[in-house]
């Protein structure tokens, strides 16, 4: 699907003090731009931003960034805090392809929520759970990766539990149907939203490699 372009987002996005306009110059000093020494969770591909936001609101103890490519999709976001104080909360307006050139040594938490699946087996190192992402991330993460991935796409969620196995992650939790879980504390993004409530599942895993183990 096509995106809708937004007249004026880019100029709007540039603007805004929740957007770190030049992430390069940032990188392994974002505790710097928190001002404190609290975890960094990075969300990639935000899109219109209710998840991360709800999750910045409830819990001023963790900082949150939130990776967007397209300036027309982010503007919504940043919308949605024209009234609103969020401290620990900051957005950038990069594709992920280039992430390893932003941080480094500093993320405690990477979400994965509803990426694209990328479903022809030619564009598959396009998957954001690829071994080719997955090394990317490697670098940027402070201590032992940590990874939780939402998604409706069954082929895409055993795609990535393959993928993040096959890459020494261990699986520390796993729902088939998270809706229908119990689980009482999950925010769901704008997407998880409309789909959930057609009828479509929702797949959920969260998981970490334990680089020490690994290394020896």
């Amino acid at each position: 699907m096509r995106l809708r372009k937004v007249k004026g987002a880019k100029e709007v996005i540039l603007k805004s003090d929740y957007v770190i306009n030049d992430p390069r110059l940032f990188k392994g000093k974002y505790k710097k731009i928190f001002n404190n020494e609290n975890p960094i969770h990075l969300e990639i591909g935000t899109g219109k931003g209710k998840f991360i936001i709800e999750k910045a609101m409830n819990n001023p103890s963790i900082n949150y960034i939130g990776i967007e490519k397209y300036d027309s999709v982010l503007i919504r976001a940043i919308e949605k805090l024209e009234n609103l104080s969020v401290p620990n909360l900051r957005f950038i307006n990069e594709d992920a392809i280039n992430i390893e050139l932003f941080f480094e040594s500093e993320i405690d938490l990477i979400y994965l929520n509803f990426s694209d699946p990328w479903p022809k087996v030619r564009h598959a190192h396009r998957r954001l759970t690829s071994d080719r992402f997955l090394k990317r991330y490697e670098p940027i993460f402070l201590a032992n990766p940590h990874i939780i991935i939402k998604t409706d796409n069954q082929s895409l969620f055993e795609y990535s539990l393959k993928s993040l196995v096959g890459n020494d992650y261990k699986i520390i939790d796993l729902s088939l149907d998270l809706h229908n879980s119990g689980i009482s504390d999950n925010i769901m993004t704008e997407y998880e939203e409309k789909f959930s409530s057609m009828g479509a599942t929702i797949y959920m895993v969260e998981v970490v490699r334990n680089r020490h183990l690994i290394d020896e």
